[in-house]
């Protein structure tokens, strides 16, 4: 047996035997009791350079610590700022999605593509529809293939340009949305373990989301043109297939979906507008006269949020009024309610990802092994470029067995973010290392849940078309975005890049009694009371 098939034969057998998410936290939580048995007994402490307060590690089963998490259970939860985030973007973004708005866009989008560019408006568009959530898989993947057969070209080789940009392209955009909400949310909680008042917002990895779109589209043109197909070969229909090339004809748009979308871009410039007129108005509360220079529009990126959810709440209805989805107001309430139930195994994971973050902060281990651990590597003296490689390489490896981004995210962040900014690395930037790696093994790993319904589109197509075939297809595109994202963040780190407005790569750390202050506001999450400082010598530190 090849050795290339025994390491994938290896990694499928061991995320087969992990739990779900929801107990990998359960059994985290479990650990991190006894964890910090053990360090309030040794005394385990250290010193945040940031705030100057001495960091001493708390039992979980100590009285006060045991009161905030039965006590506190729904506050906690209630607490986690991606959760709030997320079901406040959903609110529109199920409007938006079971109108039909989404699939009408993309479609059409994807079916007027010129055939010399078909190709990378297919990347693109892949990308951009991560606004959509689910439905980039079940549209853009699908109907990729459908629309390279209609031009005479091999269906599959549209498939795998689709899954590439779709799910090796999860961390590109030209537009911070939901993801880039959900991700961010969880970054704010672990910098404040160090740094109280920190803010992240939603736009904090938007230039580097979009410098992933324009590397990663050039990446999948040049394979797909010139590896792929030619490999698989010219294209004749197998006996047995479902999908034929004349099937895009069923895909295009009706003249009621054209009205609707009409409407629904005339919508989303009123919402354009309204964001400026709000921006540029005397008084505007987007803008904060008092911030230091390059900070005065945080507020303006802190509306982010309800922004997109207002646009694809008013977007959504316009276009279910233009093409006849929605009959009254009626429906877009059901269409919300359903949104919301879709989220429900979020909202499961989410509860036992709260307590865990929440815990850590309790008990002062992750601050203490953050410190520790920055200090451990300063001595090594490694070159910023290399500790952000790291990242990329841990999420890589991850995302071979657990594939939620958010789950994987709440285990990290804790230790990973409090640590590199004490090596002088921003939240934002750690943040954007972690996604790249997030992204690229995707598409490689059987374990991916979309990975067999992949094949299932595949398979309309060819149905000798197996597992090995997929994986083969689409190994060329997971090992250039490795490369490709590695060098992206090195060069992004090199020259100094900025990743979103007044967001840098390093983190200068205020002066300590400029730390222990409570900020004006949570940032992502939006206003909020007071934050109490990240730790203390006792008692245990303070919830997110």
């Amino acid at each position: 047996m090849a050795l290339g098939t025994r390491i994938l034969n290896g990694v499928e057998r061991i995320g087969n035997r992990l739990p779900d998410p929801v107990f990998l936290f359960l059994w985290l939580i479990g650990g991190l009791v006894v964890l910090s048995l053990v360090g309030s007994g040794l005394g385990w402490s250290a010193v945040n350079p940031v705030t100057g307060e001495t960091l001493v590690a708390q039992s979980l089963l100590s009285r006060e610590n045991l009161e905030k998490l039965i006590i506190g259970m729904p506050r906690t939860l209630a607490d986690f700022p991606p959760l709030a985030i997320v079901v406040t973007i959903i609110y529109g973004a199920s409007v938006a999605e079971r109108t039909g708005l989404f699939n009408s866009a993309i479609r059409g989008a994807l079916l007027n593509a010129p055939k010399a560019l078909l190709t990378p408006i297919v990347v693109i568009v892949g990308m951009m529809s991560h606004h959509a959530s689910d439905a980039s898989y079940v549209v853009v993947i699908p109907l990729a293939a459908v629309i390279f057969a209609a031009a005479g070209r091999h269906p599959l080789a549209g498939l795998a340009a689709g899954f590439a940009a779709v799910s090796g392209g999860y961390a590109g955009n030209l537009f911070p949305g939901s993801q880039d909400a959900l991700i961010l949310g969880i970054t704010e909680p672990a910098a404040r373990l160090i740094d109280p008042t920190y803010s992240v917002n939603i736009a904090g990895n938007w230039f580097f989301i979009i410098g992933v779109v324009l590397v990663f589209t050039p990446i999948v043109w040049f394979i797909t043109d010139r590896i792929i197909e030619p490999r698989l070969g010219q294209w004749t229909p197998v006996s047995g297939t479902d999908a034929p090339a004349t099937e895009q004809d069923d895909q295009r748009l009706t003249p009621e979906q054209k009205k609707g979308l009409a409407w629904a871009g005339l919508a989303i410039l009123g919402m354009l507008a309204l964001w400026t007129l709000l921006t540029l108005m005397p008084g505007s509360p987007f803008i904060d006269p008092e911030a230091e220079v390059g900070q005065e529009f945080n507020p303006l990126y802190r509306s982010l949020i309800a922004f997109f959810a207002m646009t694809f709440f008013l977007a959504g209805g316009a276009y279910g009024a233009g093409a006849g989805t929605v009959k009254s107001h009626r429906d877009m309430v059901r269409m919300m309610g359903e949104g919301i139930a879709q989220l429900a195994p979020y909202i499961v994971l989410a509860f036992f990802a709260a307590h865990f973050v929440a815990m850590i902060n309790w008990s002062g281990l992750g601050p203490i092994l953050a410190v520790n651990a920055a200090a451990e590597l300063k001595t090594l003296a490694l070159p910023t470029p290399l500790l952000l490689i790291s990242v990329v390489l841990v999420s890589c490896f991850f995302d071979l067995f657990i594939g939620s981004a958010s789950a994987k995210w709440s285990a990290l962040a804790p230790i990973v973010v409090p640590m590199f900014m004490l090596l002088g690395i921003s939240p934002e930037m750690t943040t954007a290392a972690y996604r790249m790696g997030d992204s690229v093994t995707n598409i490689a790993t059987p374990l991916m849940s979309y990975f067999p319904l992949i094949l299932t589109f595949a398979q309309r197509w060819d149905p000798r078309f197996g597992l090995g075939s997929l994986m083969s297809t689409m190994l060329p595109y997971a090992g250039a975005f490795l490369v490709a994202g590695l060098t992206m963040v090195a060069l992004w780190v090199a020259l100094d890049l900025p990743l979103g407005p007044g967001v840098g790569v390093y983190y200068d750390p205020p002066a300590p009694h400029a730390a222990v202050q409570a900020p004006s506001d949570s940032g992502i999450t939006g206003t909020a009371g007071p934050a109490e400082p990240a730790v203390v010598a006792a008692p245990s530190v303070a919830t997110k």
